[in-house]
């Protein structure tokens, strides 16, 4: 088996060694690019889809009630009989 230590030490160099090769300026880049394109298309988080959601759910169902009263409301009214 390995040293454990060893093992730490070749994986640090490599870590130092990708962080100053060229591959870490393209992922800034491609990171800046993505980040630009994600701010023009106006996405929204899934927290705030989730909450829009839930109110949209809520409105149809008071806009459901309303309608049923509208609808009770419109209906002719009977003439008690004497």
């Amino acid at each position: 088996m390995l040293n454990q230590k060893l093992i730490e030490e070749v994986s640090a160099k490599l870590k130092d060694a990708f962080s100053q090769s060229p591959a870490a300026d393209i992922e800034k880049n491609l990171r800046a690019v993505l980040q630009s394109v994600f701010a023009k298309l106006d996405l929204v988080t899934r927290e705030e889809f989730d909450v829009q959601q839930e109110v949209l759910t809520r409105t149809r169902e008071k806009l459901t009630q309303l309608e049923a009263k509208v609808a009770e409301l419109e209906k002719p009214q009977q003439a008690p009989l004497v």
